[in-house]
């Protein structure tokens, strides 16, 4: 049986060929919801993507155009599409928290170049900076993301991430330089 003959028969109601999608496609789609979660998201989390493209599907079927592709792709594009919005709201979950203890203990590598005095400036500093720079701060240097990981979790350019590092540095440089 054919993708077109498949999702008609889904249209109509049968659940043996959404039973059947979803033991053949299964693995696909949750390699795809798995790459993309992999920094931010739980197996719980690739599960409810990986269900959320079946029920789309069984609630949706005429969404299908087999002139457009195949049902593999559909149902990868779908996932990707789902993962990513996953990936987004769990990245925005992730309240950036300036709790001062934690701060200075993540500090602790530096504790021989830098004062109390001086951690707790830049404490201060980095929690007087405006939004996104601190976002963008806190996530670099305190969460140790990759530019490229900011960019997509803020939704920005990788080169804007780059560049309110950039100015950002310079002016925490100036903040606590007495």
């Amino acid at each position: 049986m054919n993708d077109v003959q498949m999702m008609a028969a889904i249209q109509k109601g049968d659940e043996t060929f959404i039973n059947y999608i979803i033991d053949k496609y299964s693995k696909l789609l949750w390699s795809i919801a798995g790459t993309i979660l992999k920094n931010v998201g739980s197996a719980e989390d690739i599960e409810e993507c990986v269900a959320d493209v079946f029920i789309y599907l069984w609630q949706k079927p005429e969404k299908f155009e087999a002139r457009r592709g195949k049902l593999k792709s559909y149902l990868a594009i779908i996932m990707r599409s789902r993962a990513t919005d996953k990936y987004r709201q769990l990245s925005k979950q992730n309240v950036i928290s300036l709790d001062e203890k934690l701060m200075i203990n993540t500090l602790e590598i530096a504790d021989d170049v830098l004062s109390e005095e001086t951690k707790r400036t830049l404490i201060a500093a980095i929690k007087s900076l405006e939004e996104p720079e601190r976002d963008i701060i806190v996530r670099r240097y305190y969460y140790d993301q990759k530019p490229k990981e900011i960019a997509f979790s803020l939704d920005m350019p990788i080169k804007q991430v780059e560049n309110h590092l950039y100015r950002t540095k310079q002016r925490l440089r100036k903040m606590i330089a007495y």
